[in-house]
């Protein structure tokens, strides 16, 4: 096979790599860099301020969530037919997007690979049913599969190991990384260190400010309760490394969950509500505790010495790197274009 071309199909919210949050845009990042290092010709269409090796097209200058003066909706249209409307130079365009880029799929011949990263809504399901036998879908984890779909593969995600310092001598504090928002538990975090007596750091972006001022604010005083803001590397890697666990006390079913294999990469076991991925990514016990209730939350906090933080690290190198990831997107791409292979001589 001649060196396979990918065209990547990023969000365009922030830039890849986002400068602090981002999730699907990071992936996007990792996953690109990954595959230009193994050799694969990958044109990443994302913002224009984006950060790449790949040969990078843009329509957007910068991401609308930084710019207000850009309208959304106009910038996604244009970015999203700019890849279709190239989709004769790519042997997959893998979209990395959501549900949107699917309904240009019937009008090219190039095939079209979705990583769905997770359902903002079940209103977007008809759309992903409609183009089922179409396309092809990975999902980031089992536990995000929708029962009406077919998936050529999950692929956890995975992320640049060495980048994540180890530290077998946390500091007396536990952490809440995320979204600021009712789904991500930021209140419930706050109120496991207030009855484990123990000091929280929270960081991450306010994505709910009603819920930050209401919920979360009145408990901020800097002492045992502090917040620190949105941060980046390496910053994240020292938060995370130097406490005692990271506390994930979700309110939905998470689809994947980054900061968790994150906390792990450095040592740093988590506390997390039992749903969603969260037990394909936690080995209750070993790598963390799985908590069924609040109360199981706080209980956990007094048994963090209890788990070996060497374990949690050789867990990430073991199933969650992004060189697997990589490996395990080219193995996929390998299988699509075998499939499109024999469609065509079939026809």
């Amino acid at each position: 096979m001649d060196r396979l071309r990918i065209a990547m199909l990023a969000p365009i919210s922030w830039r890849v790599p986002p400068r602090h949050y981002g999730p699907w845009e990071w992936v996007t990042s990792l996953l690109t860099e990954g595959l230009i290092a193994s050799g694969v010709d990958v044109t990443l269409f994302a913002t224009g301020d984006s950060k790449t090796a790949a040969k990078l097209r843009a329509v957007c200058p910068h991401p609308y969530s930084e710019d207000p003066k850009i309208d959304a909706k106009v910038c996604e249209c244009l970015h999203i037919s700019e890849v279709f409307e190239h989709a004769e130079e790519f042997d997959i365009i893998h979209n990395q997007f959501d549900f949107l880029p699917l309904t240009y799929s019937r009008f090219v011949r190039t095939p079209l690979l979705t990583t769905i990263h997770g359902f903002s809504s079940s209103k977007i399901l008809p759309v992903y049913r409609k183009y089922n036998q179409h396309t092809y879908y990975v999902s980031i984890s089992n536990a995000d599969r929708d029962p009406d779909l077919d998936y050529i593969s999950t692929i956890h995600h995975g992320i640049p190991i060495e980048e994540y310092p180890f530290c077998n001598d946390p500091d007396n504090y536990i952490l809440f990384l995320g979204r600021i928002h009712s789904d991500k538990g930021t209140h419930e975090a706050i109120q496991v260190a207030r009855r484990a007596g123990v000091p929280l750091v929270i960081a991450g972006i306010v994505q709910d400010e009603e819920y930050f001022e209401e919920m979360v604010s009145p408990y901020v005083d800097g002492d045992q309760i502090r917040y620190v803001g949105p941060i980046g590397m390496p910053e994240k890697g020292e938060l995370l490394g130097h406490a005692r666990a990271l506390l994930h006390m979700i309110n939905f079913d998470e689809p994947f969950g980054l900061s968790v294999i994150e906390a792990m990469a450095c040592g740093t076991p988590v506390i997390a509500i039992d749903r969603g991925s969260m037990p394909e990514i936690i080995r209750n016990g070993e790598t963390g505790f799985l908590a069924r209730s609040f109360e199981d939350a706080v209980e956990s906090v007094s048994r963090l010495g209890t788990i070996d933080r060497k374990r949690c690290r050789s867990w990430v190198e073991e199933r969650f790197t992004q060189a697997r990831m990589v490996e395990e997107y080219l193995r996929v791409y390998k299988m699509i274009l075998n499939e499109e292979s024999r469609d065509e001589q079939s026809r």
